[in-house]
């Protein structure tokens, strides 16, 4: 198993469980993610998903292992890859429960993506994002989406482009994380805000999540 899922209190837990790859991301895992986040969003009982992972760092995004397996693949396998992380990305948007990103470490290319899909991203002091895909002859495409809305053409060109890392302080001038958090602060701030998210009445946060993201290309009359 690529990630570990539990449910306690209202609060479903997904862990990137890979810290030996740097939680990076094949296929698999990113079924499992899938999976795991529809069953959460089908789960009554489940009133916040916080997505977190173990080891030094929250994701480097793609397994370049796998990706380079998938070079003499077909079309249809290659798509079908390149596809999975943006099914997560979709589920995430899509599903009823507010998702948190908890961020220690790097976050980077589909790992940046991942965290930023979420709703709330409380990123810890020491944490870095990057999107450097470019630099080793990949291009950032299912990132884009998310990070064209986040931070403005100019700001998501220079990141795609150049493939650099920012702190998360420079993250959150940025737009691509909701909070900065000290390190001795962390692990407290995270479980008070799913505790405190958890405990808000479902129906009113399932229905600003969902008008929230509806907004999204309406104009001021109709949204």
């Amino acid at each position: 198993m690529r990630i570990r899922v539990e449910r306690t209190e209202g609060v479903g837990r997904i862990t990137l469980a890979r810290p030996e790859k740097r939680n990076a991301l094949d296929l698999a895992a990113a079924r499992e993610l899938r999976e795991s986040l529809r069953e959460l969003a089908a789960d009554a009982s489940v009133r916040v998903v916080l997505l977190t992972a173990d080891g030094d760092d929250f994701c480097a995004g793609a397994d370049l292992t796998a990706l380079n397996a998938l070079l003499g693949a077909n079309d249809a396998a290659q798509l079908e890859d390149a596809e999975a992380l943006g099914d997560v990305f979709r589920v995430m948007r899509a599903m009823p429960q507010v998702v948190v990103a908890a961020v220690k470490g790097r976050a980077l290319a589909g790992g940046a993506g991942l965290a930023t899909a979420c709703d709330l991203v409380i990123a810890h002091e020491g944490a870095r994002f990057g999107y450097p895909e470019v630099r080793v002859g990949f291009v950032p495409a299912m990132v884009m989406t998310l990070l064209r809305r986040l931070t403005g053409e100019k700001r998501a060109f220079d990141l795609v482009a150049t493939g650099r890392q920012v702190t998360a302080r420079e993250a959150l001038e940025l737009g691509l994380v909701s909070r900065v958090v000290p390190a001795s602060d962390f692990d407290a701030t995270i479980e008070k805000l799913v505790a405190e998210l958890a405990a808000t009445p479902a129906e009113a946060l399932r229905m600003t999540k969902r008008l929230f993201y509806e907004l999204d290309g309406m104009s001021f009359e109709d949204g």
